[in-house]
């Protein structure tokens, strides 16, 4: 088989399995010292596919989230679940459990703001 036809299988696979199961995307746009000793800030663009959870997870210190498009569940931990969507905002406190679920039919886009503890993970998967 020629190198090129082994390259397009590949590269066709590669595609239908991110097709299937999606993926999630954290780009870090900003990090920059705050007032508070020993934090920062963090700005990040998140990007979920159809159908895709972040999973569950938590941050050391504060995400302050808005959601530029698309739609999703947002599950925080001791709360009921409920329905984000473009133009909407919300807040989660410093290490409470998490997830968020695409429900929507394309991209949901989001900017975060995590004021976190500087040298630790910016999100940590929960048991």
């Amino acid at each position: 088989m020629k190198l090129s036809k082994l390259i397009l299988i590949a590269v066709l696979a590669a595609s239908t399995a991110q097709a299937q199961t999606g993926t999630i995307r954290r780009t870090v746009i900003q990090k920059a010292d705050v007032s508070v000793p020993g934090r920062e800030a963090v700005v990040a663009k998140v990007e979920l596919d159809p159908g895709v959870a972040a999973g569950r997870h938590s941050h050391p210190g504060d995400e302050i989230s808005y959601v530029l498009e698309g739609e999703g569940e947002l599950r925080i931990e001791g709360e009921d679940p409920r329905r984000v969507k473009a133009g909407e905002s919300f807040v989660i406190p410093a290490g409470t459990i998490h997830d968020a679920i695409n429900v929507g039919t394309g991209t949901m886009k989001l900017v975060g703001v995590y004021v976190v503890e500087k040298g630790k993970p910016l999100a940590t998967p929960a048991k």
